[in-house]
Order: structure tokens, then C-alpha cells, then sequence
């Protein structure tokens, strides 16, 4: 994750898709704000700071690729990924002319988009984003919070980046209780039953990558939240 979430701004008039987009980003630890049409886009950047814009091409009142030039004239260097269903060449390099970072054609799976984000910003100013360099052990693991890795006995696993997220917050408050709901709070933002969910979901999976190591265990404190287990050597 990064010292403040990212702003990203999402313009696209398919609300279906906006509403995944929206929920599947902020899971992932970004602030998202959803336009459904390139004029409202073009006002909330004009009125807000973003690090990032989604931008889909056909869209009513303005589309895409104008809403590109006018953002463009504002500032130069902001990233920008198209969003369409356009597949044609010319479309595409239409794009690219405008300056676009990357293009993304639907119907995609949520990941690929994720991970074409996370490679716009690791081409970033440094200032602009925290450069990870965590390193540390966890009993007979290696975590690697940059490279988002597990490593044991020279297996290497690769977790996401919420994982790895929720992984060094369990292991910057090991042996201690933890709180659920200040967990949320530092992770998402926010703490409600449905962040609550996955956060479970998310301990049973780290659960599963740490099994290797039978001296780890993230124990439930009924009605406060966990412990996680390392022993001390």
C-alpha cells in the first residue's frame, strides 16, 4: 500500500460496471470517484486532485478521448488508461496519441485492470507513490511486503496486494491483540459488517499460507478481534 490512498478517477456510463469497478478498487485500497458522463468527469477534475483517471471512450455529453484532451490540459504528466469497447487499431492509437498510459478493452477481468494500474504507478514519480522496501521474518517465513511474497524453505508464493497489506499489519502488531475494528479502519478506511466479511476472508487465506510454519496462528479474540501467534527466538 502506499503512505495515502490513491485518487482515481473512474468515467463510465455503464453504472453496472462503474459500481464493480468501484467496490473492486476500493477493496484493492484506492479512492474512487464514479462519473457517468465525461462532463461531470471533466467537473469533479477540475474540483478534485486525482492520481489517476479510468476513462471510457463512448460516453455521452463527452466522450473519452475529448475528456482526455481537456484533462491533458490541466496536467501533463496525470496517468490515464482508456476503458472501452473499442478494439479497432485506429481507436486504439488515437489513444495513445492523446498520451494514454495504457488501454484496456472489455469485457476484462477485474485483476487484469488492477494490475495495469499498479504498473502505471510503479512508473511514478517516486513522490508521487511510496517505494516499499519492507523486508522481515515471520517465524520460518521470509516476507517480502515490496514483491508482495511468502518464502519457505525457497518456495516462493505470491499473495495480492491486500493480502500483503493485512499480512504486515498482523505482523507489525504480533503477539498483541488486535483490534477488528481499528484494523479496518487503517486498512480500509472505514468499519462496517461487509469490510468485516472480507476481512475474514482475507485472515482465512493468510491462515492457508502460513500453515507451513505449524508455530504461527492467527487466533480469534471473540468479540475484539485477533492474535497473531509468532514465536519469539
Amino acid at each position: 500500500m502506499y503512505k495515502e490512498k490513491l485518487n482515481i478517477l473512474l468515467a463510465e456510463d455503464d453504472l453496472n460496471l462503474g459500481m464493480l469497478l468501484v467496490d473492486y478498487l476500493e477493496t484493492e485500497g484506492f479512492n474512487v470517484k464514479l462519473c457517468k458522463d465525461g462532463e461531470l468527469a471533466l467537473k469533479a477534475f477540475q474540483n478534485t486532485t486525482f492520481d489517476l483517471c479510468l476513462l471510457d471512450v463512448m460516453m455521452p455529453k463527452l466522450d473519452g478521448f475529448t475528456l482526455a484532451k481537456d484533462i491533458r490540459l490541466k496536467d501533463k504528466n496525470i496517468p490515464i488508461i482508456f476503458i472501452t469497447a473499442k478494439s479497432l487499431k485506429e481507436d486504439k492509437l488515437k489513444g495513445y496519441g492523446l498520451g494514454a498510459d495504457d488501454y484496456i478493452t472489455k469485457p476484462f477481468d477485474e485483476e487484469e485492470l488492477l494490475w495495469k494500474i499498479k504498473a502505471v504507478i510503479r512508473r511514478m514519480p517516486e513522490s508521487s507513490s511510496e517505494v516499499k522496501t519492507e523486508i522481515s521474518t515471520i517465524g520460518k517465513y521470509t516476507f517480502d511486503f515490496a514483491n508482495q511474497s511468502l518464502t519457505i524453505a525457497g518456495s516462493t508464493k505470491r499473495i495480492t496486494e491486500k493480502e500483503s497489506d493485512i499480512l504486515r499489519y498482523l505482523s507489525n502488531h504480533r503477539n498483541h491483540v488486535i483490534k477488528r475494528e481499528e484494523m479496518l479502519k487503517e486498512l480500509w478506511g472505514e468499519n462496517d459488517y461487509f469490510l468485516g466479511r472480507s476481512l475474514d476472508v482475507f485472515i482465512t487465506k493468510i491462515r492457508k499460507y502460513l500453515k507451513e510454519d505449524p508455530e504461527l496462528s492467527i487466533e480469534n479474540v471473540f468479540g475484539v478481534g485477533f492474535i497473531f501467534n509468532v514465536p519469539v527466538k
